[in-house]
């Protein structure tokens, strides 16, 4: 398993060890030790599983009284994964890392808490997993516009699907309910 820093070094790229032969393939997506080892969170509380079609615009949600760390991958199909941070005090709050992961490439992202998450898909289809660290609580939950002109997301040139919710979700400059640095 390699663990490697993205763009932004809380957010942290995870690609298995696979091993192949013709019958198909192994490899471990979660292992405690080697997670520990690498200052990563072992205890997961939920699992998630949606199923996107082509795309749909899945975020950018957060939750403050509890936040959610998330272990994401494709397991069908592609999507472009997007985790903005949104703590106040960060030197890096409003900036953002945008991952393709994919079914093909195996790869999983790390989103720690105090990051706003989303993803867009790429394929005419997509199941998407995440563990999170925390429970999702309905009343807890937040969002910033995918669209925010002053993140400037550099998102797919795609015809958007969104949720009522999701379209709802005002931009981060008029965001007053938000994590703080040091999040998590």
């Amino acid at each position: 398993m390699k663990i490697k820093l993205t763009e932004h070094p809380d957010v942290l790229l995870i690609e298995p060890d696979v091993f192949a032969d013709p019958r198909g393939f192994f490899m471990e997506t979660f292992h405690a030790e080697k997670f520990a080892a690498a200052g990563l969170p072992v205890k997961f509380l939920q699992d998630n599983h949606s199923h996107s079609l082509r795309g749909v615009l899945r975020g950018l949600h957060y939750q403050l009284q509890h936040p959610q760390g998330k272990l994401v991958r494709a397991v069908n199909g592609e999507v472009l994964d997007v985790a903005v941070d949104i703590r106040t005090g960060s030197p890096r709050f409003g900036q953002w890392v945008a991952v393709p992961l994919s079914a093909e490439n195996r790869r999983q992202l790390y989103i720690p808490p105090g990051f706003a998450h989303g993803y867009c898909t790429l394929s005419e289809e997509a199941d998407f997993l995440y563990k999170c660290t925390d429970i999702y609580m309905p009343g807890d939950e937040y969002g910033i516009a995918w669209d925010d002109p002053e993140l400037a997301i550099d998102w797919p040139q795609l015809q958007v699907l969104l949720s009522d919710k999701d379209r709802r979700n005002p931009r981060l400059s008029e965001t007053a309910r938000l994590p703080v640095y040091p999040a998590g």
